[in-house]
């Protein structure tokens, strides 16, 4: 921090700023405000840097006029004001660089807009800089409105000048707006007016079966990557491997299928990219690259940057696609419009956060609001309502009915992906996408062709993707969801569409219709009426828990019983291991109380089946008659009609009645079955005190349905990942490759892909893989050290958060820190944030900072000497490469948890040896940790356990080379700071560099 005070240039010499508008202030009279936990850096109106500890700023801004600052909301947490004293309208240069630059990305922090801005920050940033970057803002709305392409801004300045935005006047001086009378005020809001549509085009032919030779893919690598490309062993003999999961598939139903582990810095994306492309180019067909998180899908998108460097081939080679859930819906934003246009007085934030939405939304390449252009800091500024309200995340698309379809994100989306080469989607897309065409051609709908080429990045996730796209859950919260799909909103404010508004205009046409839709909404009414979950957890209208029947809901019943059952048999966990915010026990053996309010149930939901089926066979009996009354549309809009029917009820209350029937027929033992059936509470979000309840139905192993699924529509099947298998003896340097192992082979290596084998479910395919195996390129011997600390109390939070402290600011910074329970993250979160700030270290949080996980790692990956405290989606996949990332703090040894789903698993996978399959998971959790720590040929870091009870026997995780030792704290901290100091040596001659 800075001394108290330091002068500015003269006022002559500083850039020349917009005026003033009488009676409203200007961000350029405004003072400038800068925080940590610790302290704050204030430029006072007057040009004094004035530094404040934060106790005293809050008493200290209450005499200065609102501030320029950067993200408003995080300034307040870091002061520890409340909402309600926050100094509003606040000047936040994030909200002009959005209003500017809707789609640039940007690191929400000062260092990081500088960046964002082509600047080159200062090492240490203080309250003045944010006057230079308004000044860079100001300059980029001049160039705006040079260019003439300010139509949308000046179409929404009314608005928010109506709202109070505080940037209103700046930028109404800078683009020296005229008001408009010929439009209406909320026109501005209504995009999908000015959206493109899209139009149809021919079906693509099926893609041809033309191999790409080991050759080709080493060829085509050497191209992608260029002369002066950095050299990785082992990345072309990847590539060389890869190509044989593009190879004709000898028969139907036997899929080629490689199983390639390519050790972290080997360059897999580009490895695998690099066949996939080719074989795309040369047969006209797409490859599907499938990947665990919405974060991962961007990785690899910028990869594809420099195969396709013109942004126009890019976009029509490549689309990124996720489920509907993640899109801005244009109906869902009309009705949110027309709502704000009723109002005779809108709500002022309501009305900034709609603008800011509609200023993304005229901008934005594919409308996704998850992980895509729109900042992941949006919510936490405007609201979290305003994006998460405007995705379909209810299954209420009503497609071709709905008057935006040709302008619709999803319909984009998909229409691109017909003519593209690679589409990068997710594993839960591809799953649920596959296992929907496992139930027929009817379910596939004719603008999605379906790939025959799957590459699945991060494969160690796949067992863990299919059983959440296979499982299948009886709760309350999902039995309620279902009748608002079917009856809509039921009085509320809602926007939900029942089924009945579906259909409408067809029923008015359709006479035959109106029978099983009115069947269909009377039998809705025995699934949880709103209000249901206060009923259930006592309240006022509640009946006593030992007299169900008083409840005439059927349902309500179920789930009263299901919850009582809960209660008597779960046990406690030791609150260290387990989840807080869940309980759960065996279904299995089935109380008479539980037997008997099922069966009203059961009843209820065959009486809703029976109309739905009926519905769905007269709507398809309209698609079949020979009269060409139907328009094309219509056609569609029938046929989207019967696949959400399908989707939506039909196989979900077919499974709930599979599921009832099990307790109903008490008499299997539960040993051998195929599924494990469990009775779980959870937390209901925004609801304290209240816990959903469920029956839930697993696959005992989730790779028999995804076997069963991909064997079909697959011609080729890639599987990757760093961690595929548990760690064994190094392999010969290069790739390994061959086919499934003979009988009598017990090796480790031989041992270990057997386990990987089983765990990923290629055994259920009728062809053996291609196994391959890539080494690291990188000296972890050299370039890392690792450490397990062996005096740290496990059960003491302050200890833990001391031990962090200690760590962190030995490395001083660029530290990331791993827990297994949200509630230890937050507990050393609260103690360590502070310290680690007055010592200029700015600490970061997963389920603290109101940020998407993916702005968390851009904003870690930009303050160089900053930390980060994550839990699971932190351990895998996050790339930071240098001086970002230096330490890596594991809080425990990262055991699986000791639920009844592992309980199960472990038994029927590992029969002879449970303990061998929870350390082989273990082993591989801490495989992927350690990965994060090296990313780069001149990479150094440290790894640390703070875990004295860790067992030698998972020690084979890390990389050979690096000695793991038994150290205590004070220990572990000496070592950090001298090894990180210490300038690496040279591998050849083993001096310092």
């Amino acid at each position: 921090m800075s001394p108290p005070f330091r002068a500015l240039p003269p006022e002559d010499q500083r850039p020349e700023a917009p005026p003033s508008r009488p009676g409203r202030m200007m961000p350029q009279d405004a003072p400038a405000l800068l925080t940590t936990r610790a302290a704050a850096s204030i430029l006072t109106p007057d040009g004094e840097l004035v530094s404040v500890v934060v106790r005293d700023a809050g008493a200290f801004l209450a005499t200065l006029p609102p501030p320029l600052l950067v993200h408003g909301p995080a300034t307040l947490r870091r002061l520890g004001l409340a909402p309600d004293a926050q100094p509003v309208p606040w000047f936040d240069l994030l909200e002009l660089f959005l209003f500017v630059m809707p789609t640039r990305p940007v690191v929400p922090t000062p260092r990081g807009m500088a960046l964002a801005l082509g600047l080159s920050p200062p090492a240490v940033i203080e309250a003045d800089y944010l006057v230079h970057l308004l000044e860079t803002l100001h300059r980029q709305l001049q160039e705006r409105a040079a260019r003439a392409g300010t139509g949308a801004m000046l179409g929404l300045l009314p608005l928010l000048s109506r709202a109070g935005w505080a940037w209103a006047p700046f930028v109404e001086s800078v683009l020296e707006a005229v008001p408009s009378r010929n439009r209406h005020p909320y026109e501005a809001l209504r995009v999908w007016r000015r959206l493109p549509r899209w139009e149809e085009t021919a079906q693509r032919p099926p893609p041809g079966s033309r191999p790409v030779s080991p050759a080709e893919a080493r060829t085509r690598l050497a191209g992608i990557l260029g002369q002066d490309a950095e050299i990785r062993p082992g990345q072309a003999d990847y590539a060389s491997a890869v190509s044989h999961a593009l190879a004709p598939r000898e028969g139907a139903g036997i899929p080629e299928i490689v199983l390639a582990e390519a050790g972290t810095g080997t360059g897999k994306t580009l490895g695998y990219i690099a066949p996939a492309s080719l074989w795309a180019e040369q047969n006209d067909g797409p490859v599907w690259i499938s990947t665990y998180t919405r974060h991962l899908q961007r990785q690899i998108e910028q990869e594809l940057h420099r195969l396709y460097p013109d942004a126009r081939e890019r976009r029509e080679t490549v689309v990124l696609r996720k489920g509907r859930e993640n899109y801005l819906c244009l109906l869902n934003m009309e009705d949110a419009v027309n709502t704000l246009a009723s109002r005779p007085s809108p709500s002022p934030s309501a009305l900034i956060g709609l603008s800011m939405l509609a200023r993304w939304a005229e901008e934005t390449e594919d409308g996704d609001l998850m992980g895509g252009d729109l900042p992941g800091w949006f919510g936490d500024i405007f609201g979290t309502s305003i994006a998460y309200g405007m995705a379909d995340r209810r299954g209420e698309c009503i497609h071709g009915a709905c008057p935006h379809y040709q302008s619709c994100y999803v319909e984009h989306s998909i229409r691109r992906a017909r003519q593209a080469r690679l589409v990068i989607a997710n594993h839960a897309l591809v799953l649920s996408q596959a296992s929907w065409t496992s139930l027929g051609r009817d379910e596939i709908p004719e603008e999605e062709q379906l790939p025959t080429r799957y590459f699945f990045d991060e494969g160690h996730h796949l067992p863990e993707a299919a059983d959440s796209a296979f499982s299948l859950s009886l709760s309350g919260l999902e039995a309620a969801e279902l009748r608002r799909w079917l009856l809509g909103a039921e009085g509320s404010r809602s926007r939900a569409r029942g089924l009945r508004r579906r259909l409408e205009d067809l029923v008015a046409t359709m006479p035959t219709l109106e029978a099983p839709l009115d069947a269909i909404l009377n039998a809705a009414h025995a699934l949880p009426a709103p209000g249901w979950l206060g009923r259930l957890h006592g309240g006022d209208d509640a009946p006593q828990a030992s007299v169900p029947d008083l409840i005439v809901n059927p349902s309500e019943s179920f789930f009263l019983a299901l919850r009582t059952h809960l209660e008597a048999r779960r046990t406690t966990h030791d609150r260290g291991t387990a989840r807080i915010d869940q309980s759960e026990c065996d279904l299995r053996p089935v109380s008479d109380a539980l037997i008997a309010a099922t069966q009203p149930f059961d009843t209820a939901l065959r009486r809703l089946l029976t109309p739905l089926e009926t519905l769905v066979e007269r709507l398809k009996a309209l698609l079949s008659d020979p009269d060409d009354a139907l328009e094309a549309a219509q056609r569609l809009r029938i046929e989207a009609m019967i696949r959400a029917l399908r989707r939506r009820a039909i196989v979900r209350v077919q499974g709930w009645i599979a599921m009832l029937d099990t307790v109903l027929d008490d008499t299997e033992s539960g040993q051998g079955d195929a599924f494990i059936d469990i009775v779980r509470s959870e937390y209901v979000p925004g609801r304290a005190g209240e816990t959903d309840v469920g029956l839930h139905r697993h696959w005992r192993d989730p790779t028999i349905p995804f076997a069963s699924v991909m064997q079909g529509p697959a011609h080729g099947l890639l599987i990757t990942s760093a961690t595929l298998r548990d760690q064994t003896p190094a392999p010969a340097p290069g790739a390994t490759l061959g086919a499934t192992p003979g009988a009598g082979s017990e090796s480790g290596a031989e041992a270990s892909w057997i386990a990987a084998e089983t765990r990923l479910g290629t055994q259920h395919f009728i062809k053996p893989p291609l196994r391959a195996s890539l080494l690291s390129p990188f000296d972890y011997a050299r370039q890392t050290r690792a450490l397990i600390v062996t005096d740290v109390p496990q059960n003491d939070p302050d200890a833990l958060a001391s031990a962090y402290r200690l760590l962190f600011m030995a490395a001083q910074g660029g530290a990331l820190g791993l827990f297994t329970a949200i509630s230890r993250l937050r507990a050393v979160h609260e103690r360590i944030a502070a310290p680690l700030e007055e010592a200029g270290i700015p600490l970061y949080a997963q389920h603290v900072d109101m940020m998407d996980n993916a702005s968390l790692v851009d904003v870690f990956r930009t303050e160089l000497h900053s930390c980060l405290l994550g839990t699971d989606a932190m351990r895998d996949g996050v790339d930071v490469p240098g001086q970002a990332l230096r330490l890596v703090v594991f809080e425990r040894t990262p055991w699986p948890r000791p639920d009844i789903l592992h309980r199960e698993r472990r038994r029927s996978l590992s029969p002879d040896d449970p303990r061998d399959y929870d350390d082989r998971l273990t082993r591989m959790r801490l495989r992927q940790a350690f990965g994060r720590l090296v990313r780069k040929a001149d990479d150094r870091g440290v790894f640390v356990i703070l875990d004295r009870r860790m067992p030698s026997r998972l020690l084979s995780a890390f990389p050979d080379g690096v000695a793991v030792e038994r150290v205590s704290l004070s220990e572990a901290v000496t070592r950090i700071g001298s090894f990180l100091e210490t300038p690496p040596s040279d591998p050849a001659t083993g001096e310092s560099a």
